[in-house]
């Protein structure tokens, strides 16, 4: 049996009828599905997607952006999003969410200690002249005094010794802990040296996988999330302020955290939630920190400005069909137990097109509930949103006839592929 990526067959949903749609100019073109050779092409990733300054699209100074709507994880607008560069201070989101992960999991506690070692002081402490809680060397901090500091004061020392008491020492905790975490959460590009952004070659990041990790956050750790909201700590007796302009200046932002080194520039993730809607704008590379501040706040002004939430598919709803071998069955309903949705354009002036991809057939036996495949949701050519499709019933081994019915079947469409590649 050869696995193959499937993805053709464009059939129209007759529920998706222009006269059935709220937003008249804003059609679902189709869904592919399980018959057909090919693969989805995604949106170009390197380029900026949305529309043109004069068409009511995003016009930034950033040289890599992106922004996208929390629930659905839609892309409004991006620039350079895959473009590796050093993430500076914004790299603690990665440290944050193994310690909240950890702590989910009951591997540590909040009120666990920590000694802040005289690594930990004289590279990320009072003496380094960085970012830093201003722990005091050899005191023992605990776990929840250390997250407020790395995330409210960006405190690089309350990083390491998060990272130490972890992992031991700093670079284990960042080669492997880190790094293993991220992958598990589909970062594939991010790298780390240390845990907390300071200056290294090894630590790189795109500002697509830092607000994949953001919305990740958000999602995840609700009550966690709001120290990213606090605007102050007090620490060794030293007062310090958030050092989020958005806070301050934005309505309804709440969210996550700036950067800055000499290589990487000014950066910072952001997010704000207006009308029961939630955005999440990451930038990097700018020169400037008042710079920064306006084009994050500029970004998510428009995004509000101009968007709107729209559910595509609806809970539970038969999203399409995936081809089973060896099954009682030969074809296998597919949904979603949560609604899909897109953040679509107010003007309604958008094409959004959405396809199933899966591998197969799908082997029997199948359970209710697994998870076969995605459902991509395309919007004016540019990938807006990828959530995952679901067997909607269980469906059990056939008979061997079946079997051995499907397995001929399997044959020839594999020497049929075959002859075609070499043509």
């Amino acid at each position: 049996m050869i696995a193959v990526s499937r993805s053709a067959f464009l059939a129209r949903w007759p529920w998706c009828s222009p006269s059935c749609l709220p937003w008249r100019a804003l059609t679902v073109a189709a869904v592919a599905l399980a018959i057909g050779f090919g693969t989805a092409v995604y949106a170009a990733n390197n380029s900026v997607q949305g529309a043109k300054k004069e068409e009511g699209g995003f016009d930034g100074d950033a040289p890599t952006a992106i922004l996208i709507e929390a629930s659905s994880g839609s892309v409004l607008f991006e620039k350079n999003a895959d473009e590796l560069r050093a993430p500076s201070s914004m790299m603690k989101l990665m440290t944050v969410e193994v310690v909240f992960n950890a702590l989910r999991k009951g591997e540590i506690k909040l009120t666990d200690e920590y000694k802040i070692s005289e690594y930990a002081w004289r590279r990320g402490g009072a003496p380094s002249g960085s970012s830093t809680m201003f722990a005091a060397i050899n005191s023992k901090v605990s776990v929840d005094d250390l997250l407020h500091g790395a995330i409210i004061q960006s405190g690089n020392d309350s990083c390491i010794a998060l990272a130490e008491g972890i992992a031991g020492n700093e670079r284990e905790f960042a080669a492997n802990v880190m790094t293993k975490r991220a992958r598990e959460l589909g970062l594939t590009k991010s790298t780390f040296a240390n845990s907390n952004g300071l200056p290294d070659p090894g630590n790189k990041m795109t500002v697509r996988e830092l607000a994949k990790l953001s919305r990740h956050i958000i999602l995840t750790y609700p009550d966690m999330y709001k120290l990213f909201g606090e605007k102050e700590f007090t620490w060794n007796k030293i007062r310090q302020l958030n050092r989020n302009p958005l806070l301050n200046s934005l309505s309804g932002a709440d969210g996550l955290k700036t950067g800055y080194t000499k290589e990487g520039g000014y950066g910072m993730v952001g997010s704000a939630v207006q009308n029961d809607t939630r955005l999440i704008v990451a930038i990097n590379g700018l020169e400037d920190a008042d710079d920064r501040a306006s084009e994050a706040k500029k970004m998510l002004e428009w995004g509000f400005r101009n968007f709107e939430t729209r559910t595509l598919i609806a809970a539970n709803q038969t999203i399409g069909y995936a081809r089973v071998f060896g099954g009682e069955s030969r074809s296998l309903k597919l949904t979603s137990p949560e609604p899909i949705k897109v953040m679509v354009s107010k003007n309604g002036n958008e094409r959004l097109l959405a396809r199933v991809v899966y591998n197969g057939p799908v082997q029997a036996p199948i359970e209710a509930g697994q998870q076969i495949g995605v459902v991509r949701v395309w919007r004016s050519g540019n990938l807006a949103v990828e959530t995952p499709v679901y067997a909607a019933e269980a469906i059990g081994t056939g008979s061997t006839m079946r079997r051995a019915l499907d397995g001929a079947q399997e044959l020839v469409i594999g020497m049929f592929r075959a002859g075609i590649e070499k043509l």
